[in-house]
């Protein structure tokens, strides 16, 4: 039939990322210490271990943190390891800093994991939309790790993508 519409996207054989489809379930947390502070400034050693002590972390059951204070305060770095192991039985994972940095912890390993064996020799394009916010430093080490094995690797969407990358030789494979 010459008036056929043939989709060459589905005929194609690019394989796609999409990262979201990693995306791991779970609510993120800032836990501010901020509260635990005398005057929102000064870490008292005995007052801070009780807190430590006597909070409910059950309430943090399955959920990623991130151990912060937002207050100009000089923290000790054993308030936020103390916290941790109190924390660490009920999370999914902790971080010290902010809710950014802990996506980008969450996505480094992923990435780590990633199984790059299935992508040798293969063009691939790398989803760019999502509906969760994915830390521009995945897609980064996602393609640090794609290139020593990708044909080819590509950005976008598979109907209007970016060309990245295209190995000249498939013999280096």
């Amino acid at each position: 039939m010459p008036n056929e519409i043939i989709n060459r996207v589905t005929n194609s054989k690019l394989i796609s990322i999409d990262l979201e489809d990693f995306y791991p379930k779970g609510e993120r947390v800032l836990f501010d210490i901020k509260k635990w502070l005398f005057e929102d400034q000064i870490l008292k050693e005995k007052d801070f271990r009780v807190y430590v002590q006597n909070h409910d972390w059950s309430s943090y059951q399955n959920k990623y943190v991130a151990l912060t204070c937002l207050s100009d305060a000089i923290i000790p770095s054993w308030a936020y390891l103390l916290i941790t192991v109190s924390l660490s039985p009920y999370t999914k994972k902790i971080v010290i800093g902010n809710l950014e940095l802990l996506e980008l912890s969450i996505f480094q390993e992923i990435i780590n994991d990633f199984p790059v064996v299935n992508y040798s020799g293969k063009q691939v394009i790398i989803k760019g939309c999502s509906k969760h916010q994915i830390p521009h430093t995945a897609y980064s080490q996602l393609i640090n790790k794609l290139l020593p094995v990708a044909k080819s690797i590509m950005y976008g969407e598979a109907c209007s993508n970016v060309p990245l990358y295209k190995r000249k030789n498939m013999n280096n494979l």
